[in-house]
């Protein structure tokens, strides 16, 4: 099977617990439905490194400008104080572009501010930190918000940063990452520390 990217925006202030259940077990092919498919690039607005809220330096992989839709099975935003101000803007542009190319996107925390500003959710389910958070975007979308840690609505993700799995488990679902027992058995051992998934989990390895 050819290799499939999921890339994942970098910048400044970027919030690190947000996305690293997400990335991790993307590249981590121990459960995966087709092992050895997906790899995980990062992307920032230049090739400079970027510095996280946890003060861990990243150098991009490639720049925002070199980021081709069909060449990604995925776009994920993290959220970042800079989410905020007009600084990140040119990501939520690259977003729309996704979207606007049947290619999913996946933001968390004040990356949903940035999809709201980009349009994405005027006509879709979401989520975010609050709802009156979103509204300070200007969007017309609040009808549609949903009190939930994530939610899909076609080729948008969203979630607050209080849920780092839930986001996760909606990613891995529109990626088809996991078979779906095997995405629950997941979920259970790492969101909600079940044992019971650590089984399932093994049993599937073994598998293999």
């Amino acid at each position: 099977m050819p290799t499939k990217t999921v890339h994942v925006a970098v910048y400044d202030t970027l919030a690190d617990w947000e996305v690293g259940a997400a990335t991790a077990h993307i590249a981590n092919g121990a459960w995966h439905r087709e092992p050895g498919t997906f790899e995980v690039k990062t992307v920032g607005l230049t090739s400079d490194p970027i510095t996280t809220i946890g003060r861990m330096r990243i150098i991009p992989d490639m720049t925002l400008a070199d980021l081709d839709p069909a060449d990604s099975a995925m776009l994920i935003l993290p959220g970042a104080d800079l989410w905020d101000g007009d600084d990140l803007n040119p990501f939520a542009d690259k977003a729309k572009q996704f979207v606007d190319a049947g290619v999913p996107v996946a933001g968390i925390c004040g990356a949903t501010f940035g999809l709201a500003k980009a349009g994405l959710l005027d006509d879709r389910a979401h989520t975010s930190n609050v709802a009156e958070y979103l509204v300070y975007s200007g969007y017309s979308g609040a009808e549609h918000y949903v009190e939930a840690p994530a939610v899909t609505d076609s080729d948008v993700i969203t979630a607050d940063s209080m849920s780092p799995f839930e986001f996760a488990r909606e990613i891995f679902a529109r990626l088809g990452l996991y078979e779906p027992h095997v995405l629950e058995a997941w979920y259970k051992l790492f969101a909600q520390k079940d044992p019971a998934g650590y089984a399932v989990l093994a049993e599937y390895e073994a598998a293999e």
